[in-house]
This record gives structure tokens, C-alpha cells and sequence, in this order.
């Protein structure tokens, strides 16, 4: 999303919500951030209103973002998924979603969670998670693994600092803030 997003997101029905309680803000909470990946995975190629529209009919169709529900997902619920007419049909991202689930599981063993593994890798420039992204998950470009850490406050950029969201966000210490604030400045600048 561009840094427009603060000027056009407040007040819409779709956008607002997420842009004012969502985007950019931390969370520690492992289906939130399954969540945030799957709906990333999805948007590649649409729009994120496309996104945010069928949000509803993603939590239903992935259960609600179960972790080890989604891993243990086989055929039956895979052609489930490509029939679903309320979330994006493509292979490609039905299987990755599938795939990243279960590789969160192995995440689990060596970093006690998705959270976890995230927090022991930060901070990282945009550069260097895209490529550790890469290595770890399916269907994980530029685009998607910088929207997907924004959203989360792991990349600085969320919101335009004159946005009043931006503030809301600081007050939660995102994790780059934090790394800012500790001398960190391999943070690409915000354009």
C-alpha cells in the first residue's frame, strides 16, 4: 500500500477499520500473524479492498486461521478451497497457504512459534527478510513479505507520521520502532 492509504483508508467501510485498529500495529498472537500472511498470499495481483471484502469467507474457509488445522488440510480440503467461490481460487496460493501452515508447525520446534521466529530474526532490512522469506515459505515476494511485516510493525511505513493512527501504533512499540530506538538503522526510508 502506498502512504496515500492514510488519506483515503479513514471512513471507509473496508479500509477504515483496518487501516485505524490493524494496520501497522504488533501482534504476538500466532493466527493473527497466519492470518495476515494468508490474506497477503492472496492479495498478490488483486487489490487489498478485493482482499478485505472476502476476508470473512477466508476465516471461514481456512478455519478460522488454525494453524494445525490448515497443516493437517489434504486433498478433500484442498479441492474444497479451489471450489470456494468466496475467497481467491488459484492453486498456487491454496497451496502455499497449506504448505507455510505447516512449515509455522516446524517454526514451532526451533523458535516456539511464528511470533517467535519473527522476533529472533528483527531486525532485518527489507532486503534480507525477503530473502529469508524466501527461504522459509511459498509464495513470498518483495511485495508481500514487505506488506505482510509493515502490517505488523516489523518494517517502519505503516502510516504517514501526520497520520493520527501513527501515533496509536508508536504507542504499542512496534518492533522497528524498538530497533530504531536501540541504534538500529538498516530500515530503508519511507517514501
Amino acid at each position: 500500500m502506498s502512504l496515500t492509504y492514510c488519506a483515503a483508508a479513514p471512513g471507509h467501510l473496508h479500509h477504515g477499520p483496518y487501516h485505524d485498529g490493524e494496520y501497522g500495529f504488533p501482534s504476538s498472537d500466532d493466527r493473527v500473524l497466519f492470518e495476515r500472511l494468508v490474506l497477503e498470499i492472496n492479495q498478490a495481483g488483486l487489490s487489498w479492498l478485493t482482499i478485505l471484502k472476502k476476508r470473512e469467507a477466508f476465516r471461514a474457509a481456512f478455519d478460522d486461521f488454525d494453524i494445525d488445522r490448515v497443516a493437517a488440510y489434504g486433498e478433500a480440503e484442498r479441492a474444497r478451497l479451489l471450489a470456494d467461490a468466496g475467497i481467491i481460487r488459484n492453486r498456487l496460493k491454496v497451496d502455499a497457504v497449506i504448505e507455510n501452515a505447516r512449515r509455522i508447525i516446524a517454526l514451532r520446534e526451533t523458535h516456539g512459534s511464528f511470533d517467535g521466529w519473527l522476533r529472533a530474526h528483527h531486525p532485518l532490512t527489507k532486503a534480507e527478510w525477503v530473502k529469508l522469506f524466501g527461504r522459509t515459505f511459498r509464495f513470498t515476494g518483495g511485495e508481500i513479505v514487505g506488506e505482510f511485516l509493515m502490517s505488523l510493525g516489523y518494517l517502519p511505513g505503516a502510516h504517514q507520521p501526520d497520520c493520527p493512527v501513527h501515533a496509536a501504533v508508536l504507542a504499542q512499540s512496534p518492533p522497528w520502532k524498538a530497533a530504531v530506538d536501540s541504534g538500529y538503522r538498516g530500515f530503508e526510508p519511507m517514501k
